[in-house]
């Protein structure tokens, strides 16, 4: 268990003036930036690399995501305290743990297996509590359906009917959709039983969404 020292606070100071000079407005997202450690999510020799604004790699062909992508993503939410949240993508678990900062309704699900048992792991040592799956991500978990917010940290072909069909009228899905080499991030808004907005942001590199409303694991 690593700790969190007035060093790594003063880091995460700085990144937070970083993230509002590149335009981040939302105060509570900055506040959950400034309170998680990123630097658990490293191994200590590593600890210069964790509050720069980059992804950093972390196996298993997956990375830790730029935080201001997750804080654009984030802000992209427009999360409230009570809102009930599904996470496509666990990951670190780094994204997770600033989602938990705002509301505790926190949903997530990974594909990858050995991913998946150490964001568990590390939810355990440090005491969050999110509701935690193993299993195909593109299609959602429609059992715990529906939901306020929908968050995807992987780059999809396009955008999967399981996951809007999953939205509460009125929820939000953020979901960068594309090709391999680059995506835009799109924020799909569900105004009605069948109707739907969508508003387009900036163009993001994620690692591909894999599932059957995804792409084919097999051919990647």
């Amino acid at each position: 268990m690593q700790t969190d020292l007035y060093r790594h606070k003063g880091m995460r100071r700085t990144l937070v003036k970083q993230l509002r000079d590149k335009g981040i407005r939302d105060e509570r997202v900055l506040a959950a930036i400034e309170t998680v450690p990123r630097h658990f999510f490293f191994e200590k020799a590593f600890l210069e690399q964790a509050y720069q604004d980059k992804a950093f790699p972390i196996g298993e062909g997956q990375t830790i995501s730029q935080p201001y992508t997750v804080a654009f993503q984030t802000e992209l939410l427009k999360l409230k305290s009570t809102d009930k949240v599904l996470e496509i993508g666990t990951g670190s678990g780094y994204q997770c743990s600033v989602l938990l900062q705002i509301t505790p309704h926190v949903y997530t699900i990974e594909y990858n297996k050995p991913l998946y048992d150490k964001a568990v792991k590390f939810f355990k040592t440090y005491g969050l509590f999110p509701q935690t799956f193993h299993g195909d991500g593109s299609e959602g978990l429609p059992q715990y359906a529906p939901f306020d917010k929908i968050i995807v940290t992987a780059g999809a072909p396009g955008v999967p009917k399981s996951l809007i069909r999953q939205l509460n009228i009125g929820g939000i899905l953020v979901i960068p959709v594309g090709g391999e080499s680059s995506q835009k991030m799109l924020r799909i808004t569900r105004t009605s039983e069948t109707e739907f907005t969508k508003e387009e942001f900036d163009t993001f590199k994620f690692v591909p969404l894999l599932g059957k409303s995804g792409w084919d694991a097999e051919t990647m």
